[in-house]
């Protein structure tokens, strides 16, 4: 902050007012003062900020989003306001789906200014006491002090003199400059999305398993029964067949001999 007063025989110009309460007593007079203001602003500079994720969990205004480190990140409480650029549409967090994957960049700038505040009192040297102050009449016909710092020089009749150079009944105008620098921070969001992606239809180049329900008029068979054979089995041997044949030779051959003996 620079302050600075200055004075000749038609403005004082520079002229540094060291006392606080002198300041105090003689600027509060509005009527004697006339206050411009400018702004100078420096050069801005930008910062980038981007976030991607992929939107976990939505449900009335909270959403989780799985954000690009692969941490959770819970958002409570989100506006209506805030929408989602998705496909040429403007969504809000009702629309929102899990699987969407959002993108905030958030542009912030920042741009330095001076803020330069000039006041300006008009009055008519009534003492001056180089080279430490001078007492100026000013319109409202109060008198009023002002220090005068050291090496400071004034503009009389379009020269520059020191302190000394002032005298009674000059005509002067009393200048405080006040400069104040600002820094002006402004943020810039936007938000994008994709939405995600459809799911794949199935190839047709692959074979279809088809299952057949069984019908409700169809027996149904216990789980334990075993499936009846197609033919057969063979279980029954020669053996008893040929001592059969036999038995039969021996009877016709003993018959044979009877009928022998008794013819």
């Amino acid at each position: 902050m620079m302050t600075s007063l200055r004075l000749s025989q038609s403005m004082m110009r520079g002229l540094l007012v060291e006392s606080a309460a002198c300041l105090a007593s003689f600027w509060p007079l509005a009527a004697q003062v006339q206050t411009s203001k400018s702004v100078t602003h420096g050069e801005p500079t930008h910062d980038v900020k981007i976030e991607r994720g992929e939107v976990e969990y939505v449900s009335g205004n909270n959403m989780i989003v799985k954000m690009e480190n692969g941490e959770l990140e819970h958002f409570s409480n989100v506006p209506d306001s805030a929408t989602v650029l998705v496909d040429g549409q403007h969504l809000n967090i009702h629309q929102l789906r899990p699987g969407m994957k959002p993108v905030k960049q958030t542009m912030t700038t920042t741009t330095p200014r001076v803020v330069t505040t000039v006041e300006t009192v008009t009055g008519k040297v009534f003492h001056a006491s180089p080279p430490n102050s001078v007492i100026l009449t000013l319109e409202n016909g109060q008198n009023q002090k002002f220090n005068i710092p050291s090496g400071q020089k004034f503009t009389v009749n379009g020269q520059e003199t020191d302190a000394f150079g002032l005298k009674k009944g000059m005509m002067v105008s009393a200048q405080r400059v006040t400069e104040v620098p600002e820094t002006v921070i402004t943020q810039e969001v936007k938000r994008t999305g994709k939405m995600p992606p459809p799911p794949a239809n199935p190839r047709t180049d692959v074979p279809l398993l088809v299952a057949v329900a069984p019908s409700a008029a169809a027996p149904t068979q216990s789980s334990s029964a075993e499936p009846a054979p197609s033919k057969l089995p063979k279980t029954a041997s020669e053996l008893p067949l040929i001592g059969l044949l036999g038995a039969v030779l021996c009877g016709i051959s003993l018959t044979v001999m009877l009928l022998r003996k008794l013819s």
